[in-house]
């Protein structure tokens, strides 16, 4: 790898440490690159996952202050997620890559269509509870879970856009701001991520030059995005989880 090479990737991992602390989808930054410099896809991909853990872990920290009272909904979700994230490391030597190409676009626009009218839904789906008598479930209930497991299988397997996943399952089935949300959100990233990286580190071949530098980049990445996150209103940052999203299905169905 040149010095050229490894700016571009260092780069790329403070992007991708920023987009996933405050939405998600920072593997369609260091991805695309990590391939740039030559890596092989399989190759390329494990390097990435396991590059962004301390990204991920340096997101949720700087989140720490809406992480507070939640201690028992993330164990909840994160044992979820570390499961689904193990399913899909475990699928991504098993299956070829192509098998999720023509899904992924889907999951993604329905996560979107999913964050663009939540609120709407979520007022919906209360006025039909209380039509019929019948209280949400706090925590979301088997929706959520079952959801989540899937979402995670997905990050567990690629992760691009895995984030926007979350952010629409948990906006629409939990009643909690979207700030706390995607406090929570960053910490599902973080299991499903390190669990992959554990696994990888056992089986599959990575690039440990690429996995330092976006490790170091990401981690940067994670103290920006939880600054700026944090300040966007619930409008702008709805807006910037949708920007996203269309660039992730733009850049997965076009390339």
């Amino acid at each position: 790898m040149s010095i050229w090479e490894a700016l571009a990737v260092f780069a790329a991992g403070i992007g991708a440490g920023t987009i996933n602390t405050i939405v998600g989808s920072g593997t369609l930054l260091t991805f695309p690159v990590l391939l740039a410099t030559g890596l092989p896809p399989i190759t390329a991909n494990v390097s990435n996952a396991l590059g962004l853990v301390p990204g991920s872990i340096s997101g949720a920290i700087g989140y720490r202050h809406e992480l507070r009272g939640q201690t028992r909904r993330v164990l909840r979700l994160g044992g979820i997620a570390l499961l689904g994230g193990l399913a899909g490391a475990i699928l991504l030597l098993a299956l070829p890559s192509s098998s999720f190409d023509a899904i992924v676009p889907v999951l993604v626009g329905a996560a979107l269509v999913l964050v663009l009218f939540q609120p709407r839904l979520a007022a919906a789906i209360k006025r039909r509870r209380e039509a019929r008598g019948t209280e949400a479930h706090p925590e979301g209930g088997a929706a959520l879970l079952a959801g989540l497991f899937l979402a995670s299988m997905y990050g567990g397997y690629f992760g691009a856009a895995q984030g926007v996943l979350y952010l629409s399952l948990m906006g629409l089935l939990l009643h909690d701001s979207l700030q706390r949300i995607n406090a929570v959100k960053n910490i599902l990233g973080a299991v499903v991520n390190g669990i992959a990286a554990v696994f990888f580190l056992f089986v599959a071949d990575f690039d440990w030059t690429a996995v330092l530098l976006i490790a170091v980049g990401s981690t940067i990445g994670g103290q920006i995005g939880a600054k700026v996150g944090r300040r966007l209103k619930p409008a702008v940052l709805r807006g910037v989880i949708i920007a996203v999203g269309v660039v992730a299905i733009l850049q997965l169905t076009l390339k």
